[in-house]
């Protein structure tokens, strides 16, 4: 799936790579409607993303989605956060919106961004 604007076309890569299956992904977390997994280039030490399977713009516009699907995803990131948070003591949790965001499918970072614990690093 791919959007385009005034002067912008964006690749969805979560549509056209992740959830298709052609960039492999490792699952951390999945249901019917979402799929959790370790960001393919991370910035962080932790970095899990969180999408839902259906294509939703954003958190701001859920497109065809609904206020359900919306509810979904959150309690996926809600269970991804809860684990990172109990094996390495913090989280945090972003979501993106508008121009800057690269991939126009609703996308939620789970990260750790500090010093990973000795023997995990």
């Amino acid at each position: 799936m791919t959007q385009t604007g005034p002067s912008v076309t964006v690749s969805d890569f979560y549509c056209n790579e992740a959830l298709n299956g052609r960039t492999p992904v490792k699952v951390v977390e999945e249901t019917d409607t979402v799929l959790a997994f370790e960001h393919t280039r991370p910035s962080y030490p932790v970095h899990i993303v969180v999408v839902p399977k259906k294509h939703i713009p954003s958190l701001v516009d859920l497109g065809d989605g609904t206020e359900e699907d919306l509810a979904e995803v959150v309690r996926v990131v809600r269970k991804v956060a809860a684990k990172v948070r109990e094996e390495y003591g913090a989280v945090c949790v972003v979501t993106n919106e508008g121009s800057y965001q690269e991939s126009k499918h609703m996308h939620w970072h789970v990260l750790f961004r500090g010093n990973l614990p000795e023997g995990l690093a």
